[in-house]
């Protein structure tokens, strides 16, 4: 990955970790564990998602033929 690429990720992580940790119950980060359960949690019902639907949504689209129906539809 490139230096610039690196760069933006570390940027766009801190901005959505500042997001995260201001939801966050302050009591749950006073321990490494809090910490750990908060953003497992987090990032399993915020983040990954966000990145899962975009990922599968640059898979789809290249499937889809003029029709606009995919080739497991086709094969029926």
């Amino acid at each position: 990955m490139d230096a610039d690429k690196k760069a933006q990720i570390q940027a766009h992580a801190r901005a959505i970790a500042s997001l995260l940790y201001e939801e966050t119950d302050p009591d749950q980060v006073q321990t490494l564990a809090g910490i750990e359960e908060a953003v497992r949690g987090q990032l399993l019902e915020y983040v990954s998602p966000e990145i899962g639907n975009f990922l599968s949504k640059l898979v789809v689209a290249p499937q889809l033929d003029a029709n606009g129906a995919s080739p497991v539809s086709l094969d029926d």
